[in-house]
Order: structure tokens, then sequence, then C-alpha cells
């Protein structure tokens, strides 16, 4: 949160000047003469001795209202700067509270009150003072993150994400991205009531905004650990950590490659292989031995890939069912043939045989078209996936990775 400069000499100056034309109200030199000992003490910062010359002024009885305005305005500020804010605080808002206020002066004491009360520590009245500004037409953002922030430090975390959610809600519709700090609060304040969707929702604006690879690491822990994921999902996973670079170790690295090896996919297993040497977190340590069997596995398995598809790519579209012609055409998308690859896999897909999970296999038509860098058409796909088993979130993912590069609307 920025720091908050509320206060200003030239907030007491100004209080010194008559409230209106029509009324012009005096002060009596044994309240006015302290007073502005007090101001020009504060213009040299010296913060207790203008504190203590304000409440020389203080003391004086029969007090009329502006004469009080200007005592609690000053004493607000002198206190401030002697560092006790809780005396500030209760000047600030007494001073708002005041007849003698012009209203445009009174959200201004009420928002150094917020954040006098904030310093103090006092988050509880800090939030019911921020509240009351907002309520009587105050739009400064800094005295809406004191709301927010003084609501969440109060424990209460209901309320902090409904002013939290609604100030980013406002600046998105203004077009304006909203902070980190805000979201990152948001997203606690949601965590703390256990709303799963709405930690989730705001974990997608992060990485929508913020792509920070441990937001993605939060989302995608999330998908795997949710009650009804897929394990079959595991590879789609290992695609968008890939993507986002959040395959973090070796094992990552050798599981992911063991996925696509298992599907059929050598080319993709040894692309991961290849990552995970240049990472250097393959062909290291104990395990180096294996990671080299592996990578040799994948490049003989290629080897023969691409000898198949030289040797049978006339009969290629004459598959069984849809789902090999869908794997076969997917194949072919990761050698680089995408024209090729992706006709075949959108008229597999369309057989509709030998699929048990056709929101899975939307995911890697999707992905497809990310490969062959039409991202439009990715995005567009992966709008269409649903379920309850990771899908739906894995797609919703991708569609954040790749509208963030550009490529959607």
């Amino acid at each position: 949160m920025r720091t908050l400069r509320f206060l200003l000499i030239g907030l007491a100056l100004a209080a010194l000047s008559p409230v209106s034309a029509q009324e012009k109200p005096s002060v009596r030199p044994e309240v006015g003469k302290p007073i502005q000992a007090a101001v020009e003490l504060l213009k040299t910062r010296r913060g207790k001795e203008a504190l203590a010359k304000a409440r020389e002024a203080q003391a004086v009885g029969g007090k009329s209202a502006y004469e009080t305005l200007i005592v609690d305005q000053v004493i607000g500020q002198a206190a401030a700067a002697a560092g006790e804010a809780s005396t500030a605080a209760r000047a600030f808002e007494a001073a708002a509270g005041n007849s003698a206020a012009p209203e445009s002066q009174r959200r201004q004491f009420l928002a150094a009150a917020a954040g006098q009360y904030y310093v103090a520590k006092d988050y509880g009245r800090a939030a019911d003072v921020a509240g009351r500004y907002s309520r009587e037409g105050g739009g400064d953002r800094a005295v809406r993150s004191i709301h927010a922030q003084a609501l969440y430090l109060s424990n209460n975390f209901a309320a902090a994400a409904k002013v939290l959610a609604a100030d980013i809600e406002a600046e998105e519709r203004a077009g304006k991205a909203p902070t980190e700090e805000q979201l990152q609060l948001l997203a606690n304040a949601y965590q703390q009531q256990r709303e799963s969707a709405g930690y989730v929702r705001t974990l997608e604006k992060l990485v929508a905004h913020y792509p920070k690879k441990d937001y993605w690491l939060s989302l995608l822990h999330g998908i795997v650990t949710r009650p009804g994921y897929s394990e079959r999902l595991a590879v789609d996973v290992a695609r968008l950590k890939l993507a986002t670079g959040t395959l973090r170790t070796a094992t990552e690295y050798v599981e992911a490659a063991q996925l696509s090896l298992q599907d059929g996919f050598p080319m993709e297993a040894s692309q991961i292989i290849e990552l995970g040497y240049g990472a250097g977190l393959l062909g290291t340590g104990a395990e180096a031995e294996r990671h080299k069997r592996l990578k040799d596995m994948a490049a003989k398995n290629l080897a023969e890939d691409k000898k198949a598809l030289a040797q049978d790519e006339a009969q290629s579209g004459n598959a069984k069912d849809g789902k090999t012609l869908f794997n076969e055409g997917y194949n072919y998308v990761l050698h680089g043939n995408f024209n090729k690859g992706l006709a075949m896999m959108e008229k597999g897909l369309k057989l509709d045989t030998g699929f048990r999970r056709p929101e899975h296999a939307k995911l890697q038509l999707a992905h497809a078209y990310h490969l062959a860098g039409q991202k439009q058409k990715a995005i567009q796909i992966y709008r269409t996936v649903q379920g309850n088993d990771g899908a739906a979130s894995i797609a919703r993912l991708w569609i954040v990775r790749l509208s963030r590069n550009g490529s959607a609307a």
C-alpha cells in the first residue's frame, strides 16, 4: 500500500481561512497565538513541541465550533508528527464531526483519521472510519486500501473480500489492472474463509496480470488435489507446467517424458527430456544414468516413429477408429506437419469412436492448435471443455495464459 500523505501543513493553514463568504469566524488570541506557534513548529518538524502548544489552545474554555475545529486539526497533525497516532486519529475524527468543518474537508479529516488509526493498529476503528469516508463520497484509492486491509487485520475476512472484490471489479470495468497487493489480499481473505471458488478465481486474475511461478504452482496444485481429479490428466498438467515454466524437479521432467512415451508420442517426450537437460536437472547426480537410459529410449522410439510416418503416411488417414486417427494426427502435429495433423484430429474427434473422455481429447486438440501457432482457435476449443475432473480447470488456465500473450480479446 502506497504511503498516505494526509498530514500536510497546508491542511491546517487552509482551515484557518474563513469557512464561507457569508460567515467569517474569528479566532480569539488566546486560541490563535498558541495554534499559530504550533503551525510554525510543524513547519520545522518539531512535532512534540507543536503538540504541547496546540494543547495550550485546547485548554482554553468556551471555544466556538470553529476554534475547536482549528485546535483538533492542528493537534491531529502535531500528534501524527510526534508519533502519537491514537491521539492524532481521535483529533482528526473529531474535526470530521465538527459542524464548522466544510464538507470537502470532512472527508480529508476522515481519511487522515483512518490512516492514523491504522498506524496505531486499531484496525477495527480504522475500518469503521474508512468505511464512513467511502459512504460519504470519498474516492481516494489509498483509503479504500486502508479499509480493506483494516477489515482483514481485524479478522473480518468476509467484509474485506466484499470491499476488495468490488474495488477490483470497478477497476477492471474501467480498463485498469488491479494491483498485485489487492489481488493477494483478496486471495488471502477467501482462503481464510475456506472459500475455494473465490480463491481460485482470484489466483486466475493474479496469473493473468502478474504471471509469477508461485501463483501458477498454487493453481496447478489446487487442480491435482481437488476431489474428483482424474490422474489421466497428468500429461495435460505437465504440458501446462512446461508452458508456464513450473516443472521444477528432475522427477517431474522424467514423469512428464514417461507419460508422453506411454501415450505414443516420443517426439514430445524427447523435447521434454532436452528441456530437462537444458535446465540442468537431468543428466546429473545419482540418477544421471537413469536419465540417460530414458533419453536413449525416447531417441530410439522417435527414430522408429519417424520411419513409420515416412512409410505409412499415405495410409495414416485410414485408422480403425476415431481415437487412433486422433492420436496419429497429434503425432503429425508434434512432427511439424500441422495441417495434416490437425485435419486428422478434427476428423477423429467427429467420428466419436474410441473416446472414453472426449473432454480430455478437446484439451489435446486445443494444445495441438496452440503448437501450430493458432492461438485463437486453441482458445475457442478450450472454452468448450467441461467436466468436474480437472479438464475444465486446465482449459481455463490455458485461456488465461494464451489471452495474456495477446492472442485473444
